[in-house]
């Protein structure tokens, strides 16, 4: 299936998760927040949201310092 993540074009199987999806693009899940249509899911969520055909999915990490 076809989606976008931070705006770019992203191919996954069909039936995937946002876990999948968030472990797939970083070692570490602290620190990353991500929203699926707009809309942000809590982490404790991520193993149970599919992801659909155009789905938008912006993931955002956060980064200490000034």
């Amino acid at each position: 299936m076809h989606l976008s993540v931070n705006g770019r074009p992203h191919e996954l199987p069909e039936g995937a998760v946002l876990n999948g999806l968030v472990a797939a693009l970083a070692a570490d899940p602290r620190g990353i927040a991500v929203a699926v249509n707009g809309s942000v899911v809590h982490a404790a969520d991520w193993p149970a949201t599919a992801l659909y055909e155009g789905d938008r999915v912006e993931v955002v990490t956060a980064h200490q310092g000034g």
